[in-house]
């Protein structure tokens, strides 16, 4: 038999993609690597117990995935700030018993018998309780054979303090001070930076925490409380009002309203009767409803969504390629040119303290810190919101590459329209438009025919209340006939209205031909012999639709529309929206043809289906979206794929598309833009004016581009509101 079991594997909070058998430090950034679970399968494997082995593996899992990533890293951050607090303390002495700090600022410490060890001895402290961070770091880096921050900071703080010792027994002017301010600088830089991780990675441990642990199963007619990992398809559950749905599944009895806020982004509750879906983590607010069981542990919505968030969050993107590139030729550089001012200066002015003070300085200055940050923050904060927003990115390629595309492509039926029968147009003569709705809905509740059915689901809709009909009647083919509070009221086809002998209306008629024209189905109203009406059906236009095309024109799109229906029904779907262009008469299989002519033409272009028999559109596309999949969100064919059936969506991932690689080239720049003026300076290129900056300056200029990548990112979420 096939069974699961739990590996141990250690991960970068903020560099998913590197993973380790054993614990350690990232070689990108020096972070602590966090640990936590994966699944393997095994086969052939002894059969114990399947049952327990299943429900104790699922709430371990459950359990662990909710607590390692945040407790180990929230733990590391903690050491890390009792790492930059106790050096803090240390340097103050140091810095204040300096003497090169005594003579700028014209003052003197009180002496005493061994007081001249005080700076070396607390320096040494400092280096080895918190400089020796940077050097496992560096050390790490240079067994995997990749020198970045950690390397830099690792020879810098190494060089300082080795040469400071050196002047105790050969003479020279140390820089303790320096060497401790360094380090403290950079302690906490990297204590700023993991909590701005921290913080956005525990966006997404909260949608971890929107499912249930417990349900109320219903078991021989008695309920039963259990562990959610305990539940299997076909299972009923009894969910009270208050409660979490305990997974996906569809109500067989109650009806209520649902919060889905934190799953789907719909703002608003949503009605839930018997015979609709609903997803486990969303919340219960009115009626208790029983609830059948579909879907259980990694095949729920909520477990979808964790898997193609955290997918997202590991995928590389073209800009995060880029910002690796640059911290390692960046590491080169300031190796070689850190290298080189040392020679310089030890040659120009036989000063080895200064040229050691040099390299050191572009060593800090140059250290690829925030490099490292730039782009998986911004991609953790832009995840994890379209996630909550149901905006599920599957490919974040897609997501900095939908921005940039030309023409965005709609099929029609079930995106741009509801893909349901209903009532369009109400045509009405003598009597309110309502009224018409109400006599004709009274006389069609009694018909099961589907037209008939879509009338009285509009009339409910509206919140009328449909009067008894006495002496219904079908005709076959033509329509049905009944008395209503005292009125024959006739509903069906002309030859109905013929067979009856109705007075026809020219002004009725007229209007008829006009809708039958725009390809829609129209049934005629008689009220007392006389023609009063007519009521017009079709696929209805969403509202939504409406503020998506605007948007999207507004936005420089090229808008077109896919449909296998008519060309007159297409061409009024188009002209009612808006849209640019449109093809008709499409069957499934020719869509892509279709994406690729417009390919053809320079386009890029972003198709928007529903994924089923749109997938091969969506493949062809540049970026392919799939819309209104509901808890189906395993969608191969699509990069990004929203979860309402809300064409407006499509809006939102583009302006998410634009701030997030606005956000990643800002970082980048604040990143790598400022070591274009500071190495140089650091080099001592300007020594000969009087400017020159000290390790410790150096080490604050680099902590600073940090937190400015930090703050920047943080600011997506204004945006984003």
């Amino acid at each position: 038999m096939e069974n699961e079991i739990i590996r141990e594997v250690y991960t970068c909070p903020h560099h998913p993609e590197i993973r380790q058998d054993k614990p350690g430090k990232c070689p990108k950034c020096g972070m602590e690597l966090v640990k936590m679970e994966e699944k393997k399968e095994h086969k052939h494997m002894e059969h114990t117990c399947g049952a327990h082995m299943k429900h104790e593996h699922t709430e371990h899992v459950h359990e662990e995935h909710k607590a390692h990533a945040g407790h180990d890293h929230a733990m590391h951050m903690e050491e890390m700030k009792r790492k930059a607090i106790v050096s803090t303390v240390l340097t103050i002495p140091v810095v204040l018993y300096s003497r090169s700090i005594q003579e700028l600022l014209g003052f003197s410490m009180p002496e005493f018998p061994g007081s001249e060890w005080i700076t070396p001895l607390l320096s040494t402290v400092v280096f080895l309780y918190g400089g020796v961070f940077f050097i496992k770091g560096m050390l790490d880096e240079l067994r995997l054979k990749k020198p970045g921050m950690m390397t830099l900071i690792g020879i810098a703080i190494s060089v300082a303090f080795i040469y400071s010792l050196s002047t105790l027994v050969f003479g020279g002017k140390e820089f303790f001070w320096e060497l401790t301010t360094l380090i403290v600088v950079m302690l906490w830089g990297h204590w700023i930076e993991m909590k701005s991780v921290l913080g956005a990675s525990r966006a997404l441990e909260e949608l971890v925490k929107l499912m249930p642990t417990k349900a109320n199963l219903i078991k021989n007619g008695k309920i039963v409380e259990v562990h959610v990992s305990e539940l299997k398809p076909g299972d009923i559950v009894l969910v009270k009002p208050g409660e979490k749905i305990p997974a996906d599944g569809v109500v067989i009895e109650g009806s209520t309203h649902v919060n889905e806020a934190m799953l789907t982004g719909e703002s608003k509750p949503v009605p839930k009767k018997a015979g609709d879906k609903v997803i486990g983590g969303a919340i219960n607010m009115e009626g208790s409803v029983k609830v059948k069981v579909e879907k259980t542990g990694e095949e729920t919505y909520l477990s979808q969504v964790l898997k193609l968030v955290k997918e997202a969050q590991e995928s590389k993107t073209r800009l995060q390629d880029m910002a690796d590139r640059v911290a390692f030729y960046l590491t080169v550089v300031a190796i070689g040119i850190g290298g080189l001012a040392f020679l310089v200066w030890v040659y120009l002015e036989g000063n080895l303290q200064f040229a050691v003070e040099r390299a050191v300085t572009v060593m800090v200055i140059a250290c690829p810190h925030a490099l490292g940050l730039a782009i998986p923050l911004v991609v953790a904060i832009s995840t994890s919101y379209s996630a909550r927003n149901g905006i599920l990115v599957r490919n974040r390629l897609a997501l900095e590459t939908i921005r940039d595309v030309d023409a965005v492509v709609f099929d029609k039926t079930g995106t741009l329209t509801e893909g349901r029968f209903g009532v369009s147009d109400i045509v009405s003569v003598g009597l309110s438009e309502t009224e018409l709705l109400r006599l004709t809905a009274a006389v069609e509740k009694h018909s099961e025919h589907v037209i008939a059915q879509a009338i009285v689901e509009d009339a409910k809709e509206k919140g009328l209340n449909l009067p008894e009909v006495k002496n219904f009647r079908a005709v076959p083919g033509k329509g049905v006939v009944g008395e209503v509070e005292g009125k024959q009221v006739a509903v069906g086809t002309n030859l109905l209205m013929e067979e009856l002998k109705v007075e026809l209306s020219a002004e009725v008629l007229n209007r008829v031909k006009e809708l039958e024209f725009q390809g829609k189905t129209v049934v005629l109203v008689a009220v007392d012999g006389k023609l009063t009406g007519a009521i017009a059906l079709a696929d209805r236009i969403r509202k939504e639709s409406y503020e998506a095309v605007s948007e999207l024109k507004k936005l420089g799109k090229r808008v077109v529309m896919i449909t296998g229906d008519s060309e007159e029904v297409a061409r009024y779907v188009a002209q009612e929206l808006g849209i640019d262009e449109f093809f008709a008469r499409v069957l499934p299989h020719q869509k892509a043809e279709k994406v690729k002519e417009l390919q053809s033409r320079g386009m890029k272009v972003a198709m928007v289906g529903d994924g089923i028999n749109d997938a091969p559109a969506l493949v062809q596309a540049d970026v392919g979206v799939a819309i209104g999949s509901g808890t189906d969100v395993a969608i191969e064919s699509a990069d990004i794929i929203l979860v309402k059936n809300d064409p407006r969506d499509v809006v939102k991932v583009m302006k998410l598309s634009v701030i997030t690689v606005k956000k990643m080239v800002q970082n980048l720049f604040w990143a790598a833009g400022y070591n274009v003026i500071t190495i140089p300076l650091a080099a001592g290129v300007a020594a000969p004016w009087g400017i020159i900056l000290k390790p410790a300056v150096g080490a604050i200029f680099m902590s600073a581009s940090t937190v400015i990548v930090a703050i920047n990112a943080m600011l997506m979420r204004r945006l984003l509101k």
